[in-house]
């Protein structure tokens, strides 16, 4: 326990002093794409000295939680370049933590994202824009890297669904990141729904999401949501499905 306490106020002493990472984090967002942590001169120089002290000593969970809560302060803060540095840190050390990868895409691509578009500081909203998107692409590659070091669990391809469908606007990629999620242990029940429902919006796609929907329907009273037969009524009215064959009105 002692151990443990000296080596959390290690990390905390040290949380204020700028890492190799920090001074170069433009350089960080070209990061290589690994599967797994290496511990050896990569990992040095992602995780800082702290971090890769950490790795060879068996505390990578215990100084990841340490950044993780100096990621938390720093978003408090609106250091977004703090953020983002920490949050790559706390997925190098501990690439199998879903919380992580997800915590790091929505700080970048909601928070950062966000605060970016509606930057006073920034009178030219093109410029504004052009920030804003970076801060999706950070997001994005938090949460496909993330898949990589996790392709078995369905939380990430959820949230990089909702990230192509809430900011990119692109419903052929969030249909086929809800469908993803949906083929993985414990994914939610709506994940196979959604994907229809995004299907349903891609021009050219009517009748397979038209069918997936009607599948779905028929399956049972607890698939039969407003949206799902809202879709499923556009989508007939779209292919021209005959009278006999659509699905009964909602009840009023």
């Amino acid at each position: 326990m002692k151990r443990t306490a000296l080596i959390a106020l290690a990390v905390l002493a040290c949380g204020g002093a700028k890492s190799p990472i920090e001074q170069a984090v433009a350089a960080t967002q070209a990061e290589s794409r690994v599967t797994a942590p290496r511990v050896g001169i990569d990992l040095r120089e992602q995780a800082g000295q702290l971090g890769f002290v950490a790795a060879l000593s068996g505390f990578r969970s215990l100084v990841a939680d340490v950044l993780f809560i100096q990621a938390y302060v720093a978003w408090e803060r609106t250091e977004w370049t703090r953020v983002l540095m920490l949050f790559r840190q706390v997925t190098t050390l501990q690439p199998r933590s879903v919380l992580f990868w997800d915590m790091a895409a929505w700080h970048m691509a909601w928070n950062a994202g966000n605060a970016a578009l509606n930057n006073p500081a920034q009178p030219r909203l093109a410029l504004r824009i052009k920030e804003q998107r970076e801060f999706l692409e950070l997001g994005k590659d938090f949460l496909e890297r993330g898949i990589k070091n996790n392709p078995e669990r369905p939380q990430l391809y959820e949230a990089l669904a909702r990230l192509y469908r809430d900011k990119y606007k692109d419903h052929a990629r969030a249909a086929e990141y809800f469908a993803l999620a949906a083929t993985k242990p414990g994914a939610p029940s709506y994940a196979k729904r959604f994907a229809a429902y995004e299907l349903s919006y891609v021009e050219g796609r009517e009748q397979e999401a038209y069918d997936q929907l009607l599948r779905l329907y028929s399956s049972g009273e607890q698939e039969r949501l407003p949206t799902l037969i809202s879709r499923l009524k556009f989508l007939e009215d779209q292919l021209n499905i005959p009278v006999d064959q659509r699905i009964p009105e909602p009840a009023r």
